[in-house]
């Protein structure tokens, strides 16, 4: 990386378990999310928050301008089912679904979203997941079309949607 290189890029990460499976136990989720930041450590990411509940995963993270997004998306769902596998963390575990959502997010949301993050079990009391990323593929003009692509695709289509900073 070059000297006097500046970059904030804050990528606000979404994916599921295959078919939306409810295989992330409450009891066990804070050793998966340990272990996803471990994988940040190891690759000089940023990781601001990890959580989810039994069916997906967000993740707020700034990633090192050495790390391509699809390297990164590729290092947590390749190295995450060989620990969970390894350690037998999560019982029956189908893997994750394919594709995944990543959102831009100016370093001025990065508290809004810590919070989203959190509340995530109060979130999905009154939302689905499937609703819910539909509403972030609208909130970031993500143009997807449920006839063709049905709902079990929705939630599986890789979306990258590159926002201008505010603020």
């Amino acid at each position: 990386m070059m000297a006097n290189t500046f970059l904030q890029i804050c990528f606000h990460i979404v994916f599921s378990t295959k078919e939306r499976t409810p295989n992330i136990s409450k009891d066990r989720q804070k050793e998966l999310y340990s272990y996803v930041w471990g994988i940040n450590k190891k690759l000089k990411c940023h990781l601001y928050r990890v959580g989810g509940i039994e069916d997906h995963v967000h993740i707020l993270t700034h990633i090192h301008p050495t790390v391509s997004l699809s390297s990164y998306i590729e290092q947590i769902k390749t190295g995450t089912p060989n620990w969970i596998r390894r350690e037998r963390v999560f019982v029956q575990w189908p893997g994750w679904q394919d594709g995944y959502g990543a959102f831009t997010e100016s370093v001025t949301e990065i508290e809004r979203l810590t919070n989203y993050i959190i509340n995530q079990e109060q979130h999905h009391r009154s939302i689905s997941f499937v609703d819910e990323y539909k509403q972030l593929l609208r909130e970031h003009k993500i143009d997807f079309n449920e006839r063709t692509r049905g709902l079990a695709l929705c939630a599986s289509t890789t979306a990258i949607q590159m926002t201008p900073l505010r603020g």
